[in-house]
């Protein structure tokens, strides 16, 4: 995938008395190593590495403040870097500049079990944070899948497994610490259950990609650990009868914990990967948590509706370690499909329509990954509608890429028609920045360019993302990735 030819004529060549000044504040924690440029220039996208000029790693908010003061001054983009595992280009550095990382700040700052509440540091992985409140009876529910940091699952609105009950980073951040483009600290929200005092900033910074601000501190809300948790698989003849199961079982107001689809192809390769003898057929994954009688009772409602759309029974994993293998090779299925493809990259990408439209666009998007014969598999968080698609091309022939793009381009078209969106929980980054204007009309993305423009004059937060900034700034997705 090549680099968009135009940003070399707006990249700006980093001042060798930024770099002096970094390297006084931060000593070895500022480095132009190669190695570690490259790999900050990259995610679990498609993309060729596109390096920062130098990398920094913070430790205080104070410090991210320091940083973001001296890029401002000399006008230099910055990135923040939390886990690298976002998905749509998000932390690649178009025009250079500084990335910041904040995997350093990994505190726990405050744990308020009464209130249900913890603030972290924006570098806290949700791995870490469900750790550390082990001993609390409380837990984050909030599961993309990757051990993402906290402060980019709350700057791409991350989502994942169990937001059919417990809902996304939306819904769960209270509040934010936020370094401005040019160094001021804020603070947005408190740990109050709700407030109505002002403009929603909070909601503002969460999903804007570090394109206003960079998060350095999250409040986020807490969940009692349920008393008990069962979770089950059955397999269906096809994808329409699985995907039905669960617009009924929606509909019906079944509170599922967690529902996941995987299709043959998922199946076959998770089984290849993680040495399981699922039935390669299209498959749906439960979970269900509360009381013991409430897990029950939800159990049996959902296998009764399975039966009725021709399920091939139920297999019960209520033990722990039961439970943990399947979830892990769901959470696997990007790694085990890119082996059913040696030297493949993987094209991953998502849409989110109404649960009603839900069985229609995946099997339609299906029968399009059919005709044109690529490697794919469709795998989804469908009780809220959400659904992936990975497919695997070979990322030096044109051909290939351009018959991805193609089918992701339909698939998000089919998607805004059924009145759904272009990104459910990936988030814009680079890949997604074509559909926002079909998605939200050109009012809409002007009022947004607005808003760049006032949180960030000089376009250094994380330029070349969500938005187009001017007309030398050529949308990424419209150019030879």
């Amino acid at each position: 995938m090549n680099q968009p030819a135009k940003l070399a004529s707006i990249k700006k060549p980093l001042p060798d008395a930024l770099l002096q000044a970094l390297k006084v504040l931060l000593e070895d924690r500022c480095t132009t190593s190669l190695a570690v440029r490259e790999h900050h220039g990259r995610d679990e996208s498609s993309y060729d590495p596109m390096p920062p000029d130098v990398v920094v790693y913070a430790q205080t908010t104070d410090e991210v403040a320091a940083i973001a003061r001296l890029c401002h001054y000399y006008q230099i983009p910055m990135i923040p870097y939390g886990a690298g595992s976002s998905l749509e280009g998000h932390v690649l550095a178009l025009r250079g500049g500084v990335t910041i990382d904040l995997s350093q700040m990994n505190r726990m700052v405050a744990v308020h079990a009464g209130d249900l509440t913890t603030t972290v540091q924006a570098g806290v992985t949700r791995k870490q944070l469900n750790a550390e409140i082990k001993d609390t009876g409380l837990f984050f529910p909030i599961d993309p899948g990757a051990d993402a940091s906290i402060g980019g699952m709350a700057a791409t609105r991350a989502s994942g497994t169990n937001a059919v009950r417990y809902g996304t980073m939306r819904e769960n951040v209270l509040a934010l610490t936020v370094v401005t483009a040019d160094g001021r600290i804020i603070q947005t929200g408190s740990r109050a259950k709700k407030s109505s005092a002002g403009y929603d900033l909070t909601r503002l910074f969460v999903g804007s990609e570090g394109t206003l601000g960079i998060i350095t501190e999250v409040t986020v809300r807490l969940y009692p650990l349920p008393e008990a948790i069962s979770a089950a698989v059955c397999s269906f003849t096809s994808a329409a009868d699985a995907v039905n199961t669960v617009i009924q079982t929606i509909q019906m107001g079944v509170p599922i914990a967690r529902v996941e689809f995987l299709d043959e192809n998922g199946v076959r390769a998770i089984n290849a990967y993680d040495k399981l003898s699922l039935p390669e057929k299209p498959l749906l994954l439960f979970e269900f948590h509360g009381s013991q009688h409430s897990v029950q009772e939800q159990a049996e409602l959902v296998q009764e509706i399975a039966a009725n759309h021709g399920a091939g029974g139920f297999e019960w994993a209520t033990h722990p370690e039961d439970r943990s293998r399947l979830w892990a090779a769901r959470h696997n299925a990007y790694f085990a499909l890119l082996q059913l493809r040696p030297g493949a990259r993987a094209i991953s990408t998502d849409c989110c329509v109404p649960i009603s439209r839900l069985a229609e666009c995946i099997l339609d998007t299906q029968t399009d990954c059919e005709r044109h014969d690529i490697i794919y598999s469709i795998i989804g968080h469908v009780g809220d509608g959400n659904f992936h698609v990975l497919m695997m091309i070979d990322p030096h022939d044109p051909a290939d890429v351009a018959k991805a793009e193609g089918i992701n381009s339909r698939m998000v078209t089919r998607a805004l028609a059924m009145d759904g969106t272009c990104t459910g929980e990936h988030g814009v980054g680079m890949h997604k920045m074509a559909f926002l204007i079909e998605e939200h009309g050109q009012d809409a993305i002007d009022m947004m360019r607005v808003l760049k423009q006032a949180f960030d004059p000089y376009n250094i937060m994380n330029p070349g993302k969500i938005i187009q900034w001017d007309a030398d700034m050529s949308c990424p997705a419209e150019t030879q990735r």
